[in-house]
Formats: structure tokens, C-alpha cells, sequence
């Protein structure tokens, strides 16, 4: 099987589980009476589904570093594919969903985008604008690199990578930070009225910096591999 057809697979696989994915929310969410998750009592505790949903969201994760373990030939593309699945299934997570429900109707629509370890809120934007750092990320990793000759983002990158991580992480959960102090019913209450945007650009650009390495690498990589065929 060649990468392209493996990345095929991987992407089919996505796009299933973005499938399925988007049923048992809605699903969840016409059950609650929650289709739109911004309103009032925006986690219901009543329905007794909480731990369940948190062990569901855990083992969607499992289920996406799977299919990245079985598709990739090394431990770096293994890593490539799990993040293209993930990118992939995001993204099409929301996609399906406005067949289904008629939201988000807008990428500006607020979201519960995960509960561990407090709430993270944030426009569909948000997590479609990092998903797809994670496909292109992912394309690069799993497709470019070769047991022979490593293609891996240096440790710059990921020092970057990671302040991203944190400061993106900070922008979802900030409100519900602040409502800490107020015990759990305040964070499970909470309804953010403002995106720090701003942040979450700079967030953006750090988490970027692993594509823009791959790139330089694999950009010198050609070019050598040109001039190398150029010589008589």
C-alpha cells in the first residue's frame, strides 16, 4: 500500500468517525434539549450522562491514535496520521452536524469543545483553525518522511508548538478559570460573552511553527535532491 493510498484510508476513517461522531451528539444534545449549546444551563447534570461523556470523549482519542499506529511505518508517521485523523475529524465533525441539527450556523457560533479539565469554550472557528494546522501537519509528517531519512520538526519548534499548546488551552478554559473560585456549579454555569482572539492568533502562529521546520526541511531536501541530479 503506497502513503497516498494509506492517507486515503486514514482520511475515509476520519471522516466515519466525524460521522458517527456527530450523531451521538446530536443524539445528546436533542436529549438534553441542548441542540444550540450556548444557553442557559449549558451542562445539565440532571440527565446523568456527565462520566459517560467524558469517558466517550477518551476513548475517541484512543480510537484516533489507533488508526494512526496501524497506518504509519514509523513512530514519527505514526504520529503524522493520528494528527491528519484528528485534523479530519474535527473539521468534519461540525460539517456533518449542519445537516443534522442546522448548527453551527455560523463559524462564530460559541461551542463546548471539551470538558477535561474544566470546560473549553470557543467559537467553531477556533478548533477548525487549529484542526487544520493538524492536517497540514500531519500531511507533511506522513507523507515526507522515510525510515531511511527522518522528517521531524526540530526542538525549537516544538518548544514553540508547546507554548501554543498552553496559551490555546488558556483562551478555551479562561472563563471557566475565573468561575473556579465560585465551585462547580459556577463553572458548569458558565457562558463566555468574549473570545480573546487576539491570543489565540498569537496561539495560532506558535502552533504553526512545527509546519513551517517540516517545510524548510523538506524545501532543502528537494533542492538537493535537484542539484544532486543536475551534476553531470
Amino acid at each position: 500500500m503506497t502513503e497516498k493510498q494509506r492517507w486515503g484510508v486514514v482520511a475515509l476513517f476520519a471522516a466515519a468517525m466525524a460521522w458517527i461522531e456527530s450523531a451521538v451528539v446530536y443524539y445528546l444534545r436533542v436529549l438534553i434539549g441542548r441542540v444550540e449549546p450556548y444557553q442557559f444551563d449549558p451542562l445539565p447534570v440532571s440527565v446523568g450522562l456527565g462520566k459517560i461523556e467524558l469517558a466517550r470523549e477518551v476513548a475517541t482519542m484512543v480510537m484516533l491514535l489507533a488508526v494512526g499506529w496501524m497506518a504509519g511505518r514509523t513512530r514519527r508517521s505514526r504520529l503524522g496520521y493520528a494528527m491528519l485523523a484528528f485534523g479530519l475529524w474535527d473539521i468534519l465533525y461540525y460539517v456533518f452536524l449542519i445537516p443534522m441539527s442546522g448548527w453551527p450556523r455560523s463559524l462564530l457560533d460559541w461551542d463546548i469543545l471539551f470538558l477535561l479539565p474544566l470546560p473549553w469554550w470557543g467559537p467553531v472557528l477556533a478548533p477548525v483553525l487549529i484542526a487544520a494546522l493538524m492536517v497540514i501537519l500531519g500531511v507533511l509528517i506522513s507523507q515526507f518522511d522515510e525510515p531511511e531519512r527522518a522528517v521531524w520538526p526540530g526542538r525549537w519548534a516544538w518548544s514553540l508548538n508547546f507554548a501554543g499548546v498552553t496559551l490555546a488551552l488558556y483562551v478555551f478554559m479562561a472563563d471557566a478559570i475565573r468561575a473556579v473560585g465560585g465551585g462547580v456549579e459556577a463553572v458548569r454555569m458558565v457562558l463566555p460573552v468574549w473570545f480573546n482572539w487576539p491570543l489565540f492568533t498569537v496561539a495560532l502562529a506558535l502552533l504553526a511553527a512545527p509546519i513551517v521546520d517540516l517545510s524548510r526541511q523538506i524545501w532543502n531536501r528537494h533542492s538537493t535532491r535537484q542539484l544532486a541530479q543536475a551534476k553531470p
